[in-house]
This record gives C-alpha cells, structure tokens and sequence, in this order.
C-alpha cells in the first residue's frame, strides 16, 4: 500500500478553478500554514486566462448531449490541461516564483455533465440493467496526469466523485474552505458565490463544521451570459457590470413563473448545473420573454438578473433564515462584479449587509481556486477535506486523486 506524506508547516500550492460559467480558468499562487480546519491561506498572486468564444462555445456543446461527441470530450479532456498548466506557469511566474518553488497544484477541472440524484429506478439490483445515463455521477475533464506531467509538480484533482460515491451530492465542496476563511465567532454570515451556477455557505456564528450548511441556489450568472450571447448575436458573452440589465425592466411575472421550477422547492442539499440551466433552458426563455410579454432586449436582460437576485434571496428566505440568524451576505464571483445584480440583492435582503469578498482581503475571482488549493493541502495530509452537512454525504472521507510528475 502506497502512503503520502506530507507534513510539512508550510507549502506553496497553486488552486486551479474552472467554473460553470466556462469563462476562464483561474489561478491561485497560495502559501498554506499547516492543515485540517485550522489552516491558514495567503493569496500570494492571482491570474485569470479567459477562454476564447470558440473553445467557449466548445465546451457549451459538451454540456449539451444532442452535441457533444465522445471524441471531442476525450481530446477536451487532454487540451484544457494544457490549457490549465499554461494559466499555472503563468500565475507562478508573475507571483516572482519558479515551478521549483511550488509543492503541489490542486485542480477542480470542468464539469461537462452532473448527475446528483439517480434517476433512474427499473433496474433493481442487477447493475447491468440500469441506464448509465441516469446513475449518480459527475464528470470533470482536464487530465490530472498531462498536468502534472507539464508542471513537473504533483496534481491533486477529482474531488467530486469522491463525495458521491459515499452518498453526497458532489457538491458544493467550497463551504469546507468558506469556514476556514470566514468563520465569525460573533457573526452570521453567508458566502454567496455567483459563478455560473449560484452556491451559497451558511456560517451561523462560531459554527462548528456540523452547524455549516450549503446548497446550490440555482442559476449564477448561466442564464445572463447566454441571454447576452444570443441578444448580441455572439458579439457579448455577458453583460459588464450589469450595465445592460440595469437599462432594462425586469418582467417580475415572467420571474414568478421562472421560480416555479421544481429545483426551487427542492430541500438542501442539492446541486444543479447547466445540465438544468443552460442553453437549451436560456434559449426557451428568451424566446417566451419576446413571445409572450414582449420584452425588449434589455428587458430580457433585466429579467435574467432579476431571476438570479430572486432565486438566491428566496432560498435563503426557504431555507436559510428559518435556521439561522445571518448578518453579512459575502458575494463572490463573477456576479460580484454585476452592479445591478449586487443593488437587486441589497434591496431584497434589507436586513443584512450585502458586500463582496474582496472586503475580507479575499479577491472575488480567486476565491474558489484558493480554496482547492485548501482541499489539495488536506488531501495530500489524509485529512477529510468536505462537510458532509453541506453535501449530504453519509461520513467524511478524503476526496481527490494524485498524479504524480
């Protein structure tokens, strides 16, 4: 049997994440004091390489099965890896370091395809009666051993089937590294990442890990983006700082009828992705906003972001405030920087303080890379490195796998 040992004070760790929002990778130069809950991460450097539209629109259609391609998910899965280690090497150099001087990198990969609950019950026991596309699984491409081949460094990655196959939902894992950043002895607070997807973390205060709670709050910036794509004709790939949305009204009719979708009125946990939210779905619903209410462009816009603000604050008005007290809404992601998302969640949740994280010394892109870098380091030392009480797995276990240069 093959040990790992890693038990040094220190290390330097570089957080690689690619999001649902299929913008871009980020990268986190990161040092890490120690391990397990008490670890400590300083940002040393962040670097974002935004994808181009065509590998952009690449990657929508392996989300989309009527598109993909087994080929092209296999040769996807080896060209975002050098992708990866080239946004690696590059946040490495410009943090004044060398790849000599990193212990480890730790990637989230890109999720193509996210099946958290089975769907599919007529096949009893014998497994080979079931449909494969219906069991629970997760798939994340961009291949941990070209990466670490191409860095010369180990790669710790994968997290995600590791919290399936022990009854969670694969997601969301970041609430582990949100209690290590933000926990508050005398404040509530919840960490709202608005990525692609939206995902929230509830830190009661002074939560112990059992007291964390986390789920997918459903559409982030997903359905903005597309809406944006089609509106321009492919000439935008989202609306910068909300500029277009705020121009617009949003259709609150057109909202309630959005929020109707079963995912809303699904209890915690639960996870979600652009299996549910994505092309198919945003092409739909701009085609019923011209339709049936008639909406302008900047209308539909509008209508999206209201989507967005409404879906997270109802689900912290559902699920959330009924268990704890919460006094900070902390923002992450890419919405961070969406102004007329940020004005609609500070005047539907009046009774908290709406900021960024960028408030707390954590910068709004590089939060989730810092904090795989986190689950890498725990990895490494065989330390369980989820919340079972955030993904609803049965026990905590160690997730990821290694590939070694």
């Amino acid at each position: 049997m093959i040990r790992i040992s890693f038990d040094r004070d220190s290390a330097i760790a570089v957080g690689l994440m690619s999001g649902t929002s299929l913008d871009g990778v980020d990268a986190a130069v990161v040092r890490i004091e120690g391990g397990g809950l008490s670890a400590k991460a300083k940002l040393l450097h962040a670097y974002s390489r935004p994808y181009g539209d065509e590998l952009r629109e690449r990657l929508k259609d392996l989300c989309v099965p009527e598109r993909s391609r087994v080929d092209e998910i296999c040769g996807m899965n080896a060209l975002l890896a050098e992708i990866f280690a080239e946004a690696a090497r590059e946040a490495v150099r410009q943090a004044g370091l060398s790849m000599q001087d990193v212990d480890f990198v730790s990637s989230h990969g890109q999720t193509v395809w996210h099946i958290p609950g089975e769907r599919d019950r007529t096949g009893g026991s014998d497994l080979q009666s079931r449909d494969p596309a219906a069991v629970r699984s997760t798939l994340q491409i961009g291949d941990l051993s070209v990466l670490s081949k191409r860095l010369g460094v180990p790669v710790v990655g994968d997290f995600r089937p590791g919290d399936m196959a022990v009854g969670g939902q694969g997601a969301p894992l970041a609430p582990y590294g949100d209690l290590i950043l933000f926990r508050d002895e005398a404040r509530g607070r919840l960490l709202q990442n608005i990525g692609g997807i939206g995902n929230c973390t509830a830190l009661p205060a002074s939560a112990n890990p059992e007291d964390v709670f986390a789920f997918d709050t459903g559409p982030g910036n997903m359905v903005i983006d597309q809406a944006v794509w089609l509106l321009s004709g492919g000439r935008m790939t989202y609306d910068a700082g909300g500029a277009w949305g705020a121009s617009g009204t949003p259709c609150e009719s057109l909202v309630d009828e959005m929020l109707k979708h079963p995912f809303f009125r699904q209890a915690p946990p639960k996870s979600t992705g652009r299996e549910v939210f994505g092309k198919a779905y945003t092409a739909d619903f701009v085609e019923r906003a011209r339709r049936d209410f008639a909406l302008s462009d900047a209308d539909i816009v509008a209508t999206a972001t209201a989507f967005t603000a409404r879906s997270i604050a109802q689900s912290y008005t559902d699920f959330v405030f009924p268990r704890c007290r919460i006094d900070e809404i902390v923002v992450s992601g890419g919405g961070a920087r969406n102004a007329a998302l940020m004005e609609m969640l500070a005047e539907l949740l009046p009774e908290q303080a709406v900021c960024s994280s960028n408030e707390f010394g954590v910068d709004d892109d590089a939060k989730e890379a810092v904090i795989f870098a986190l689950l890498g380091n725990d990895f490494l030392r065989g330390v369980p490195n989820h919340l079972p009480s955030a993904t609803g797995a049965s026990r905590p276990t160690v997730l990821g796998k290694l590939a070694l240069p």
